[in-house]
């Protein structure tokens, strides 16, 4: 069955840092682009951060640029999202993604990320 599973969530406080996985058996891991979103209560679901197929290109969300490493694991069908100096505003439920080439979108069941002040 294809399916995200993220792991890695948890409650922390500001300053500290989190690394989110995410394993993939969603097709081949190594033909997709693999991304991170979160959504905070009462917010829409954004974007935080996107790694190519090959692993050499990374996109950020301005507000984590800096902060946040995506990574991919090709011997783990795994992809990570380092988060370093958290902040209140980073408190979430973050979201693994892969869109697929006939355009589906898969989702994880996402994994909360709760930092203090």
């Amino acid at each position: 069955q294809a399916q995200l599973v993220e792991s890695g969530g948890g409650l922390v406080q500001a300053g500290d840092s989190l690394r989110l996985s995410c394993i993939s058996s969603v097709g081949t891991f190594s033909n997709y682009a693999m991304a991170w979103f979160r959504q905070a209560p009462g917010n829409e679901r954004e974007h935080v951060a996107s790694i190519s197929v090959s692993g050499a290109n990374t996109y950020y969300a301005d507000s984590v640029k800096g902060r946040f490493t995506i990574s991919r694991d090709y011997a783990k069908n795994t992809v990570y999202l380092r988060m370093n100096s958290l902040t209140p505003e980073d408190t979430a439920v973050y979201y693994c993604n892969v869109r697929t080439y006939s355009g589906r979108d898969y989702w994880g069941q996402g994994t909360q990320v709760t930092v203090s002040s």
